[in-house]
């Protein structure tokens, strides 16, 4: 759509060719005048002050398209920093959870130390319940 109000603003600058029906004016598609007319386009959508100043940025990126045939596969893509980061994080807490797992690690042996204590008391706590039934059945038998 915007490239039809396009057209028809530069056929109705150009002169008569607005009066001209739909289709009979314009290029086939893949001649070389649609690149040099979105050059003039770009121009022509700078409104204001915008037209008048010529933009020399540095960081400004220019986002140009690819063709299929200049896109190579086989090249390795470089990661961004936080790309790197995030990788590397994942990989180090994946590492850390096997080391973990294997109880190697010290969060793990403080663990494994406080469950032996917790298992013993249990164990204690439960032959002391056995101890006081043995002696309950055995005061009620005499």
């Amino acid at each position: 759509m915007k490239d039809e109000k396009e057209r028809k603003e530069t056929e109705t600058e150009s002169g008569g060719a607005a009066a001209q029906p739909d289709g009979v004016g314009e290029q086939p598609p893949g001649s070389g005048s649609e690149d040099s007319d979105d050059d003039e386009g770009s121009q022509k959508k700078r409104g204001g002050v915008e037209g008048m100043i010529e933009i020399e940025n540095p960081n400004r990126i220019v986002q140009k398209s690819k063709k299929v045939t200049q896109i190579e596969m086989d090249e390795p893509q470089t990661l961004s920093r936080r790309e790197r980061e995030e990788l590397e994080k994942q990989k180090a807490k994946e590492r850390y959870m096997k080391m973990h797992l294997a109880g190697k690690t010290d969060q793990a042996k403080a663990d494994l130390a406080r469950l032996a204590i917790v298992r013993k008391q249990r164990e204690d706590a439960a032959k002391k319940k056995e101890e006081e039934k043995k002696r309950a059945a055995a005061g009620k038998a005499k």
